[in-house]
């Protein structure tokens, strides 16, 4: 009993450290079935009629950005994720049609956690609103 609190406590504790009313990303290569590690997010929250960069951040080794916006509470707003895929895909030697993935949403109740996860190849890409 005493070894595995002892191993609780060497955790980390990363997801008790993202609040709930948060904004997390996964993306996922399906061009080599893999997480893409090393794409960088630069998340927005609109204001009026511009853009306040709310965060920057880059997928870890799974492929996943636990908090995009680390220093920022969330508010009702329309927010966008740029994905900056071709320096991803040009450290790879591969050449890509989107050199960043846009994506806008709309957060009307700000004590959620919204999940964007993106599947992308060179020549595609897909996202939905995940959990």
């Amino acid at each position: 009993m005493l070894l595995i609190f002892s191993v609780l406590l060497a955790l980390p504790l990363v997801a008790s450290q993202v609040p709930t009313a948060s904004i997390s990303s996964h993306v996922l290569d399906i061009s080599g079935g893999h997480p893409a590690a090393g794409v960088q997010i630069l998340a927005y929250v609109q204001q009026d009629d511009s853009w306040l960069k709310i965060g920057e951040e880059f997928t870890q080794p799974s492929g996943r950005v636990d908090w995009v916006s680390p220093n920022y509470t969330l508010v009702p707003a329309v927010y966008r994720l740029i994905f900056l895929t071709k320096p991803y895909y040009e450290s790879r030697g591969v050449s890509t049609f989107y050199p960043y993935i846009e994506i806008i949403f709309e957060i009307k109740d700000a004590t959620q956690h919204y999940h964007v996860p993106l599947t992308l190849s060179p020549w595609g890409y897909s996202t939905y609103r995940g959990s």
